[in-house]
C-alpha cells in the first residue's frame, strides 16, 4: 500500500517511536495526525505539516470525535493507524510498605491495552468505509507491544500484562478485519532509545546494552519507524507480531 496521499494517525506522537514514525510517514508523502495528551511536545508538528490533536486514547468520546473531525477536514483517505501511546511505570505487587494499590495496575491496562483497543475499534470502522486501493486494501493498523509481553521482568507485571494483551489481539483482529481488506500488525520493540529509557543511570544502560546479542546498543526510534514503513508497504504482512530487539531475550 502506498504511503503518499494518505492520512496516517499516530498515537503517542509527541515523542519517541511515535514522533519518529510521524516524521517518516510525513516525509513519504502522508498527511499525519498526532494523537497525544501532551500538547507541549507536539510543537514539531508545524515542521512536518502534521495535525496535532490533544486526545486521551483511554476515553471513548474524544477518540470518536477526533476521527470524525479528520473525516470532515482531511482530503486524503485514512489508510494508516499506528498505536504508539503507552506508559511503562515499574512496580512490584508487594513490598515492605505492603501491597500495591489496584489502581496502579488498572492505570497501565487502561492506557496501554484499552487505549490501543479503543483507537483500533474506531479506526476499523472508518477504514472499512474507504475505497479499496489497487492492491485491494483499505488500510493497516499497527500496534505497539513489547518484548516484555514475552520476557517480562520483576516489577513489570502490569506492563507485561498490558503488552501481552496487545499481542493476543493481533491475530483475531486481523482475521475479523480481513473481510474489509484491513491488515493488523504488532511491533514488539526491545530496548528503544526513548524517554522511557533515557533517564536510566549510565551503568544500568551499559549493562542493558551489553545483553543485546547484536547490535550491542539500544534500538533507535527511527528503526521502529522504518519497520512501520515496511509493514505498510508489504501487503503480506498481516496478523503477526514482529520483535524489533536485536535478538535480545531478557533473562
Amino acid at each position: 500500500m502506498e504511503i503518499s496521499n494518505s492520512l496516517a494517525i499516530v498515537t503517542g506522537g509527541a515523542s519517541g517511536a511515535g514522533q519518529a514514525t510521524a516524521k517518516l510517514l510525513s516525509s513519504l508523502g502522508a498527511t499525519v495526525a498526532l494523537f497525544d495528551i501532551d500538547e507541549s511536545k507536539m510543537g514539531y508538528a508545524r515542521d512536518i505539516e502534521a495535525l496535532p490533536m490533544v486526545v486521551d486514547v483511554t476515553q471513548a468520546d474524544p477518540v470518536e470525535k477526533a476521527f470524525e473531525s479528520l473525516k470532515k477536514t482531511c482530503s486524503y483517505p485514512l489508510r494508516i493507524v499506528v498505536n504508539c501511546a503507552g506508559i511503562a511505570p515499574p512496580s512490584r505487587m508487594t513490598g515492605k510498605e505492603g501491597f500495591k494499590p489496584l489502581s496502579f495496575f488498572e492505570k497501565v491496562i487502561q492506557v496501554n491495552l484499552i487505549g490501543t483497543y479503543n483507537v483500533m475499534r474506531v479506526a476499523a470502522h472508518y477504514l472499512s468505509k474507504q475505497e479499496k486501493t489497487r492492491s485491494e486494501e483499505r488500510g493497516v493498523i499497527i500496534n505497539t507491544a513489547s518484548i516484555a509481553a514475552f520476557d517480562g521482568q520483576i516489577g513489570q507485571t502490569a506492563y507485561s500484562a498490558s503488552k501481552a494483551g496487545i499481542v493476543g489481539m493481533t491475530l483475531p483482529a486481523a482475521r475479523e478485519l480481513a473481510q474489509f481488506g484491513i491488515r493488523v500488525m504488532t511491533i514488539a520493540p526491545g530496548l528503544l532509545e526513548t524517554p522511557m529509557l533515557q533517564g536510566l543511570p549510565a551503568e544500568i544502560r551499559e549493562h542493558l546494552e551489553q545483553t543485546t546479542p547484536f547490535p550491542k546498543r539500544f534500538g533507535k526510534p527511527e528503526e521502529f519507524a522504518k519497520l512501520v514503513q515496511s509493514i505498510v508497504e508489504n501487503p503480506m504482512l498481516n496478523g503477526e507480531v514482529i520483535r524489533l530487539d536485536g535478538a535480545l531475550r531478557m533473562p
